[in-house]
């Protein structure tokens, strides 16, 4: 382990896992028990999750693409939302560890009776659970559940707050179509509702330590606040811009990725209609040409085809929107694979 840290600390790239065997069997520069958000990791930090997701990638190749290195541990998943890609891909990862998956819909729990949250989390824990992935409406809710938790407790979703499984994939996934595999320098546009958007918050922070030229852009109610964080420099110091101009945000982007419109948290009054919204920021093939020749095109999902996207630009040739949702299992196999590292002995981190 000495020689790891030392490594880190001379800004050597940690080693990756051998991710065939236990996580706690080997030395690695991961320290973070939980993974609430992204804000956190360091430049370190990230690299370490590309490259573990690079082995992970590696087993999802093979002819039965598991490992056992999670066996014996159970990862509890526990949605208060709607979700399919996410929680799937979770469950998949997990499963893909050989870890042993319980997976809880609020909707049909004792929460539907007026059961706590922090009982909620106590209660999985009596029962087993070693890592708890969590989604949720309400902004800060997995930090409340990371100060019972004995385990580690991944962040699935919170509120407006963060998606730091989605920035990671995102990142994941720009680096590996890029040319180079760099995003230093490259412009990288977030279009949509970045109001609503757990995404984007979560993406100012990875596309911003990797170097990307980060733009926003929206209509101006559903971009307002980010202005301002923008001119603070908030993401550790650094900046990006915010516009509500599509021509000004997408001419010579080397990434643009379509924002989902949340109608279900929509107030009233913030659009016009959605006809108007998708005729000035909609991202069409008129729209996608001002973009560098070959740019990649990305959405978190699920996209209402239409509105933020048009469904042949969806479908085209630069979406790597599938190749998201495929890296989704690879990244959240490597978060897994790295905090269960931090506690071998299932009973909290050491």
């Amino acid at each position: 382990m000495a020689s790891t840290e030392a490594a880190a600390e001379a800004g050597a790239a940690p080693a990756v896992p051998q991710v065939d065997g236990a996580p706690g069997s080997q030395a690695f520069a991961w320290r973070h028990r939980h993974l609430l958000d992204v804000d956190g990791l360091s430049a370190a930090d990230l690299d370490l999750v590309m490259r573990t997701t690079d082995a992970m990638r590696e087993v999802l190749a093979r002819p039965i693409a598991k490992v056992p290195a999670l066996r014996g541990r159970q990862v509890t998943i526990l949605f208060y939302e709607a979700s399919t890609r996410t929680r799937v891909s979770f469950e998949v990862a997990a499963k893909n560890l050989s870890a042993d998956v319980v997976n809880i819909a609020a909707a049909s729990s004792s929460v539907s009776k007026g059961e706590s949250l922090v009982d909620t989390v106590r209660t999985v824990e009596a029962l087993g659970a070693q890592m708890l992935v969590m989604r949720h409406s309400v902004s800060g809710a997995p930090y409340l559940a990371a100060e019972v938790f004995g385990g580690s407790v991944l962040n699935g979703g919170d509120g407006w707050h963060a998606h730091p499984t989605q920035a990671l994939l995102d990142l994941y996934t720009m680096r590996e179509r890029l040319p180079g595999g760099s995003l230093a320098g490259r412009k990288v546009v977030i279009l949509g509702d970045l109001l609503h958007s757990r995404v984007a918050r979560s993406n100012i922070w990875t596309l911003t330590a990797a170097g990307a030229d980060l733009w926003l852009c929206g209509p101006a109610t559903l971009v307002r606040g980010f202005e301002a964080w923008a001119g603070r420099g908030a993401a550790a110091g650094r900046r990006f811009h915010v516009t509500t101009s599509v021509d000004e945000a997408v001419r010579d982007a080397d990434v643009v990725m379509a924002l989902r419109i949340q109608r279900e948290r929509m107030a009233s009054g913030l659009l016009p209609s959605l006809r108007e919204y998708a005729a000035r920021y909609g991202l069409t093939r008129e729209r996608l040409a001002l973009a560098r020749p070959g740019a990649l095109v990305m959405h978190p999902g699920p996209m209402n085809e239409g509105v933020e996207i048009a469904a042949d630009v969806a479908a085209g040739d630069q979406s790597v929107i599938t190749d998201q949702v495929t890296n989704g299992v690879a990244v959240r196999m490597a978060l897994l694979y790295l905090l269960a590292g931090t506690h071998p002995d299932g009973t909290g981190a050491t």
